[in-house]
């Protein structure tokens, strides 16, 4: 695999058109490259800043060779897109980041949670539900927990709450028996997240720790610098670190925490890319995460992290949106000094679907979440 530093104008590449990657071309095309993004989606949002939209699906072999006859290095914004496509342009020297084989990992519940227990890091007590056999066997170590499908759910979606053995089978067959995980339910005291960033020489950099708070199983709220003691944010940036390694990543990736009463850290899950909790980076650290990725993948030495101003960073859905799909009243967010809004160029609002951010930069993070509530009210 190439290891020299690829600099500007050279064309990167990404599979995932969503507003993971309009962050990222926006970055690649701020720092002088050129970005090839493909995408089946003919109004992908990251189009608006490409050089090249390819809509084409992510396993289509004509724009893979694209990619691999143009593009310098490789990435991706989403943790479905085909491994074996990542796998694919690797073997044909491109430099890929993250692997293939992490993508691989990320992609399925038993494969994650088993390479993080493996890894020495803990986990929610968890069992692997490849089949309805594996449920005939004394389940109290779970109960009460969550069954989660192993592969695709994301943002609440394919998890349903269970008390009892009887609860677990049901939820199984509505699942239609595909392989699941069943986690036991823990007492959170509030949930956190850490963003690393390391290349392919080792070098590791991560973001300060965020403090997350979800409405429905979608984040709501990201608070910057995460109300915890300092020790517990240095565990977990330790513990994020210590899983990059691990996994030998290369790239952006964020790793979720659940913060226990007895301050304890177990690791929820990780996300292979930048990760909408680290929204806040764009305007509150020295650099962005996208910027990271960039970096990343490009050979270069991560930038710094520090943190310019504590920040909150809010979701906007489309549930703010009228129903004949006009906007929300941007004007109080819009004339506040230290407030900074982010859409993402979608062209139809719905319900649970994520149409931008804004993020409130104060001299407390609580100063932060007293106004971001405020304005999320006048929406």
């Amino acid at each position: 695999m190439a290891s020299k530093v690829i600099l500007p104008p050279a064309m990167l590449g990404i599979l995932g058109g969503g507003q993971l990657g309009r962050m990222f071309a926006s970055a690649a095309k701020n720092m002088g490259y050129g970005v090839t993004v493909l995408d089946p989606d003919s109004h992908a949002p990251a189009a608006d800043f490409a050089d090249v939209h390819l809509c084409k699906s992510f396993t289509d072999p004509a724009a893979l060779q694209y990619m691999a006859s143009h593009c310098a290095a490789i990435t991706t914004e989403f943790e479905n897109v085909n491994a074996d496509s990542m796998r694919w342009l690797a073997s044909q020297g491109i430099p890929v980041a993250p692997s293939g084989d992490c993508l691989a990992i990320a992609q399925d519940r038993i494969a994650e949670k088993t390479f993080i227990r493996d890894a020495g890091l803990d986990v929610a007590p968890f069992l692997a539900v490849k089949n309805a056999g594996c449920l005939d066997t004394d389940l109290s170590a779970y109960l009460p927990g969550i069954l989660k499908t192993a592969r695709l759910g994301y943002d609440g979606k394919g998890q349903i709450r269970v008390k009892t053995l009887d609860d677990v089978r049901f939820a199984h067959a509505e699942m239609k028996h595909q392989p699941c995980v069943l986690e036991k339910m823990l007492s959170l005291h509030s949930e956190i997240s850490a963003i690393v960033t390391r290349t392919r020489a080792g070098e590791v950099a991560c973001f300060p720790v965020a403090e997350n708070e979800h409405v429905n199983g979608i984040l709501d709220i990201s608070i910057v610098p995460a109300r915890v003691s300092p020790a517990l944010a240095e565990r977990a940036r330790s513990m994020a670190m210590q899983l990059a390694e691990k996994l030998d990543y290369i790239g952006v990736m964020a790793v979720e925490f659940f913060v226990l009463d007895n301050e304890q850290l177990v690791i929820n899950e990780m996300a292979p890319r930048p990760h909408n909790s680290g929204h806040y980076t764009l305007n509150a650290t020295l650099t962005t995460q996208f910027e990271q990725q960039v970096r990343a993948m490009c050979g270069l030495y991560p930038g710094k992290t520090d943190l310019l101003s504590p920040a909150v960073m809010v979701n906007l859905l489309g549930d703010a949106w009228q129903d004949d799909g006009s906007e929300p009243n941007w004007e109080i967010l819009m004339t506040a000094p230290n407030t900074k809004l982010h859409l993402y160029g979608k062209k139809l609002a719905r319900p649970g679907r994520k149409m931008g951010h804004f993020n409130v930069l104060a001299a407390s993070a609580d100063a932060a979440l007293e106004q971001a509530n405020a304005i999320k009210e006048t929406l």
